[in-house]
């Protein structure tokens, strides 16, 4: 480029500031004044962003006095340019005007005045910036957008849901894949397509406090989507920006006890008006005819407010089919408006199943099979669509009709559009569970003081009374004092110590019920052995519980084990590895599944070994044969198990008080029948309906083939 003072040249990145003039000029640098925008840019002159702006015969230009010329000869001295024409306002010829004296006011906005100034790039970046505006058009029409900008892994299920769900103008749905099958990738999915289409900007995510920032990380790192967390001190901090501080971001994550405890914030947080309101864990959310829970309560009034709502369990039945109703009341009020109907209508579900698996099999329905779909959609006319599969129609009709009964039946009975589940029956490829049961002896000082506590223990209610009898060395601390070392004479620890240091290349994870003996745990083995443990419970903050993630999950120079409580049973994944202890077991079915979901989950490439030591005689060893010979819950999933339990209640809360097993093999298998009955139910039903609805089938792999062929020709 070559220079000289006077000249007029503009910026080619800010095309606003003006004409600017050249006012000083050394050997590296060049000095630029923008007088229209009163500013000043210093350039390196071998690479500066400016194009020198010149005027050709027959242009009107503009002085800086505000009268116009219309060019009719360019005279060039010393490199600064001379314009020679007639003034438009006085017609006065042969008028010369300095081009230091043309109007500061001069811009180059529009692609026509560039292209007439001669403002031109080179060819090579027009080409870059036209392959890039291309790039961009493609993904903004594509069918896929908002799938292929994640990193994630291309789960057929997991897309499919997405690509479902995501397309979806103000969704409604309950996310309830089983644990380990992706139910976060999931929502993240279909948060990532309802912004990137515009069709929501304002977000809330309300998640137990422990998972607060595994949603943050996974939201930023898969999804480049940046929440913020509020809490007490951050709304505080917003009360500079806005009188409530939801205002000041479009993206929020908080937990659900920050709302339930602050009737302050609560109210803030339903004035925020948003879009899309995700909450995790949703199986948490109690709800009665007569009593519904605080929790429910809030998100109730959010969901009421909120176009959009997507609530995700592993265990919808948790808290029971009425607890499940209610979450599916949040989503569709007047859907799900009664529970003894919802009841009987998911007793009629086998039927629809029926029908749905005749049209899946693509062979001629019976008249029985015809019979039975045209009563389900009695208000609807089939019998065109039966004459389309019975005619000599292509088989590309025969397909489209076969679907729509297919689509008509499924979105019309069931749970239909607003609930998603996938099993690992149906999804397949997991690893296999070795089950370890290990009967230890009962050490004499628990036997000692339990039988002291039941001489000594009051007025207690037997669920009460068996959920101590379960936690031995509880009872061995209420005598002995905080102090008291029990895990140097516990059978458990002995065992635990010795698996651990046979396991040194494995990492090791151990879940106990309270937070006490995992504290106790890691001090036995850091005093004992010398191992590397961390631990991991509810008296930790949030930082801290992820570093002690971290530093498990550490591959050189990491802890081995890591000691969880019940908390760390939710949420919280570490499929990277293999070894589960169950140090004692759950009062609840479904916990027990959350527990052994924190390994076997999408991403475990090795079978699992899940140890569970318990003393002899026992409520331990009650509980750990119930679950074992009565559910199976060890070595499968076990989506009936809260049914079994509340069935057999009573009769395992008695025996684990009292420890009398003279009915434990009556109740084994009895639970054992009902559970094979139930499932088989479910399998001729409810799930099977599901299945059919939520992984997609063939309709998922072609989503999977589509990305993947467009990630290989995509070019840069």
């Amino acid at each position: 480029m070559t220079f000289a003072l006077g000249q007029r040249w503009i910026s080619d990145t800010e095309s606003d500031l003006g004409l600017g003039t050249v006012v000083a000029l050394d050997a590296r640098t060049v000095s630029l004044m923008f007088a229209a925008s009163e500013e000043n840019r210093v350039y390196a002159r071998n690479d500066a962003p400016v194009t020198r702006v010149t005027f050709n015969v027959g242009d009107v230009i503009e002085c800086q006095e505000g009268w116009s010329l219309e060019v009719e000869e360019v005279i060039e001295d010393q490199g600064v340019f001379t314009y020679i024409g007639t003034r438009q306002d006085t017609e006065e010829a042969n008028v010369a005007l300095r081009e230091i004296f043309l109007s500061h006011q001069i811009r180059f906005n529009k692609p026509q005045d560039k292209l007439f100034a001669g403002q031109i790039d080179r060819m090579d970046n027009f080409v870059l910036r036209y392959r890039a505006l291309s790039n961009q058009y493609e993904q903004h029409k594509s069918p896929m957008r908002g799938l292929c900008g994640m990193r994630a892994g291309l789960i057929p299920h997991q897309l499919f849901i997405a690509h479902e769900v995501g397309r979806r103008f103000a969704p409604r749905v309950l996310l309830a894949d089983e644990v380990g099958l992706g139910k976060t990738i999931e929502a993240g999915m279909i948060i990532h397509q309802q912004v990137l289409s515009g069709r929501a900007q304002r977000i809330l995510i309300v998640v137990p406090e422990t998972l607060q920032h595994q949603w943050l990380v996974e939201m930023m790192r898969r999804f480049n989507l940046h929440f913020s967390i509020f809490d007490e001190e951050r709304c505080i901090e917003a009360y500079a920006e806005s009188d409530n501080p939801f205002d000041t971001q479009q993206l929020v994550l908080c937990s659900l006890d920050f709302l339930r405890k602050s009737r302050k914030r609560f109210e803030q947080a339903l004035e925020g008006e948003w879009d899309l309101l995700v909450v995790d864990e949703a199986h948490h959310l109690e709800w009665s005819q007569e009593q519904p829970s605080r929790q429910y309560q809030v998100v109730e009034a959010l969901a009421e407010k909120t176009p959009g709502v997507l609530l995700l369990t592993a265990t919808p039945e948790q808290l029971g089919r009425e607890s499940h109703f209610a979450r599916l009341r949040l989503l569709d009020a007047d859907r799900f408006f009664d529970y003894e109907a919802f009841v009987k209508e998911e007793d009629q579900y086998a039927p629809v199943a029926d029908a749905v698996t005749a049209l899946f099999s693509g062979q001629a329905l019976a008249d029985d099979a015809k019979n039975q779909i045209t009563e389900l959609l009695s208000e609807q006319d089939v019998e065109p669509l039966f004459n389309v599969l019975e005619s000599n129609a292509s088989d590309e009709e025969k397909a489209t009709a076969r679907q729509e009964l297919i689509d008509n039946l499924m979105d019309r009975h069931g749970t239909g559009r607003v609930l998603f589940r996938n099993t690992r029956a149906a999804i397949k490829g997991f690893p296999t569970r070795n089950v370890n049961l290990i009967p230890m002896p009962i050490p004499q000082q628990y036997t000692t003081s339990m039988r002291v506590s039941g001489m000594i223990g009051g007025k207690m209610t037997p669920e009460a009374r068996a959920m101590k009898m379960l936690y031995p060395e509880e009872i061995f601390q209420e005598f002995e004092g905080e102090d008291s070392s029990w895990w140097q004479f516990d059978s458990r620890v002995n065992w635990l110590i010795e698996k651990i240091t046979a396991k040194r290349s494995e990492k090791v994870l151990v879940i106990a019920s309270r937070a006490s003996t995992a504290l106790q745990l890691e001090q036995a083995l850091r005093e004992r052995e010398g191992i590397r443990a961390t631990v991991f419970h509810e008296g930790m903050s949030i930082l801290e519980r992820d570093k002690a993630a971290a530093y498990f999950a550490q591959e050189e120079g990491g802890a081995q084990v890591l000691i969880c409580s019940e908390i760390g049973s939710e949420g919280r994944n570490f499929q990277f590895a293999n070894q589960l202890v169950m140090f004692d077991l759950p009062f609840n079915p479904d916990l027990l599944e959350q527990r052994i979901g924190r390994l076997d989950r999408i991403g475990q490439k090795r079978d699992i070994d899940v140890h569970v030591p318990y003393l002899e005689g026992t409520s331990q060893g009650i509980l750990a044969r119930w679950f074992n010979e009565g559910l199976n819950a060890f070595a499968e999933t076990c989506p009936t198990g809260r049914m079994v339990y509340d069935r057999y209640e009573e009769s395992i809360i008695n025996m684990l008080a009292s420890g009398d097993t003279s009915e434990l093999d009556d109740v084994i298998e009895g639970s054992r029948q009902y559970n094979q009955e139930l499932k088989h139910e479910l399998e001729q039903g409810r799930d099977r309906l599901l299945e059919m609805h939520s992984n997609g089938g063939e309709a998922a792999q072609e989503i999977v083939e589509k990305i993947s062929q467009r990630m290989a020709t995509r070019t840069w």
